[in-house]
C-alpha cells in the first residue's frame, strides 16, 4: 500500500505539471529551507520532499523548497510556529499540538477518545482546519496542507495488563494534552520534544513513550521497549506552513501553482499515512516490540480517568472549540 501512495503521488505530479502553468514570465529563481523535527526517511519528510519536488516542477524551476530533517537547523518543534511567523524560516513543518503555548486551539484533536480513526479524523478536520488557518494567519503565515500521524501507541518495558500495571512508570509525553492525560491515568509524565526522547530512554529517565509507530521506527525503541499498546488515545497532525511576506513576494502564477499542487498532494499524504502503521508495526514487532493488547478494562479506565478533560478543555476555548466538536459530533451522528 506504502508503495501504491507512492505511485500516486508521482501520477498527480504529472497531472499537476499537464493542468498548472504559469502565466508569469521567467523570473529570478527563490529558494526556500524547510526544516523539520523528523528524521531523515520519516514519511512526513518524504512527503515534504515530493511536495518540493511538485513544487520545483509546477513552478518551471523558479521557487526551490531545500529540505532539512532531524532538526537539523537547529529549531525545535515548538519553536516552528513562531519561527515561521517571524521569517527566521520562510517555510516550516509543525506539529499543530505542540503550539499551543501560542494557540491552544491547536491541541484539540489531541483530547483524549473523541476521534476513533483516521475516517473520523477526515471529518473532524473539516470542521477543525478553518481553525488552524485562521491561527496560522495571526501568526503571518498560510497553510499548504496538513497531513496527519498514524494512530497512537503506549510503549513500555512491561507488560500492562490492567492501568494499575502501568502506575508511577515515567512515560514520555509531547504536549499538555497527553501530559495531563498520562498523570490523570495514574503514570508519570515527562514532557520531551522528539530530538529527546531517545536519549531520556538511553540514559534510564523514561521508561514508557507515547507516539505513533512511524516515530517507534525512528526512534529504534527496540533497542529500549518491549511492548506496544494501540490506545489510539489521541490524534496528531503536521502542517506546513509558509510565511506570508515569503508567500506574497512571490508572482501570482507561483502562488496558484503551489496551492493547487498542495491541494492535490495532500489527500495523497493522508493515504500514505494510512499506510504508515501497518508497515512500521510489523517493523517494529518483527525486532521484539510485542504487539500487546488493550483489554476493554483496561481502555474503560483510560477513558474514564480522562473523560472530564474534553468539557474542561472546552471551558478554556470558548466558542470556536464547542463549534468544531459540536460540528463533528453532530456529522458522525454520535
Amino acid at each position: 500500500m506504502a508503495h501504491a501512495a507512492k505511485r500516486a503521488v508521482v501520477a498527480l505530479a504529472s497531472a499537476a505539471l499537464l493542468s498548472i502553468s504559469l502565466t508569469a514570465t521567467a523570473v529570478a529563481e527563490t529558494e526556500w529551507d524547510l526544516p523539520l523535527a523528523w528524521p531523515d526517511g520519516n514519511f512526513h519528510v518524504e512527503n515534504a520532499k515530493t511536495f518540493a519536488k511538485v513544487v520545483g516542477q509546477v513552478t518551471g524551476g523558479e521557487v526551490v523548497i531545500n529540505i532539512h530533517p532531524g532538526g537539523s537547523l537547529g529549531f525545535k518543534g515548538p519553536e516552528m510556529l513562531n519561527a515561521v511567523g517571524d521569517g527566521l524560516v520562510p517555510i516550516g513543518e509543525m506539529l499543530l499540538n505542540q503550539q499551543v503555548g501560542e494557540r491552544k486551539i491547536l491541541g484539540l484533536e489531541t483530547q483524549p477518545y473523541i476521534i476513533e480513526d483516521l475516517d473520523q479524523l477526515a471529518i473532524f478536520h473539516k470542521h477543525f482546519r478553518p481553525a488552524i488557518e485562521r491561527a496560522a494567519a495571526d501568526y503571518n503565515q498560510k497553510v499548504l496542507y496538513v497531513v496527519p500521524w498514524p494512530r497512537q501507541y503506549v510503549y513500555t518495558k512491561v507488560e500492562a495488563r490492567g492501568v494499575a500495571d502501568l502506575a508511577g512508570i515515567k512515560i514520555r509525553t509531547y504536549n499538555d494534552t497527553t501530559t495531563e492525560m498520562f498523570n490523570r491515568i495514574g503514570m508519570t509524565s515527562v514532557q520531551l520534544p522528539w530530538g529527546e526522547v531517545v536519549p531520556s530512554l538511553a540514559a534510564g529517565t523514561i521508561d514508557a513513550v507515547t507516539t505513533s509507530a512511524s516515530s517507534g521506527v525512528d526512534g529504534k525503541f527496540w533497542e529500549f521497549l518491549t511492548h506496544m499498546y494501540p490506545t489510539s488515545h489521541v490524534w496528531s497532525s503536521n502542517a506546513v506552513s509558509v510565511n506570508l511576506d515569503a508567500w506574497n513576494a512571490l508572482t501570482e502564477g507561483q502562488r496558484d501553482a503551489i496551492e493547487a499542487a498542495a491541494r492535490m498532494l495532500e489527500p495523497v499524504f493522508w493515504q500514505v499515512s494510512k499506510a504508515e502503521d501497518a508497515a512500521k508495526s510489523k517493523i517494529l514487532n518483527e525486532r521484539g516490540v510485542a504487539m500487546a493488547e488493550v483489554s476493554a478494562e483496561m481502555l474503560a479506565d483510560m477513558q474514564a480517568a480522562t473523560e472530564p478533560m474534553l468539557a474542561e478543555a472546552l471551558a478554556e476555548l470558548g466558542d470556536e472549540g464547542e463549534a468544531i466538536i459540536d460540528g463533528f459530533l453532530q456529522e458522525i451522528g454520535r
